[in-house]
């Protein structure tokens, strides 16, 4: 079991940091990001929107507010390392190593998640 509480906390933290960053950027370096979002063939309307729901899908992770919102923000942040995954890989072939450590840390994050909330109510 403690083992279980590591390897979570540890890939919760890596997708924490990964979504801070990328908020960062996309609050400060906001024209950079939009041109990417551009080359991607995204709507760069999405860029405001998408560095608040990442915050707030941070914030459903952490709290322990309830099991569904918890559900629904993993499910955001795993379409969202998903999609950056393939615009990355497909578009340029490269940069993408990245969003594949997003994508791990989410799924990593999610099923230790389970293991451990499974195992602290036995």
């Amino acid at each position: 079991m403690k083992t279980n509480k590591i390897v979570f906390y540890t890939a919760t933290g890596i997708l924490t940091v990964i979504m801070l960053f990328s908020v960062f950027n996309y609050v400060t370096k906001y024209e950079m990001i939009a041109g990417f979002f551009e080359h991607f063939n995204y709507p760069t309307y999405l860029v405001y929107p998408l560095a608040m729901a990442k915050i707030l899908g941070l914030v459903a992770v952490w709290g322990n507010f309830s099991n569904w919102l918890k559900e629904w923000a993993y499910a955001g942040f795993f379409f969202d390392t998903l999609l950056a995954f393939f615009a990355h890989y497909l578009t340029d072939g490269n940069g993408y190593s990245f969003a594949l450590a997003a994508l791990t840390a989410t799924l990593v994050s999610y099923f230790f998640e389970k293991k451990v909330r499974n195992s602290s109510f036995s």
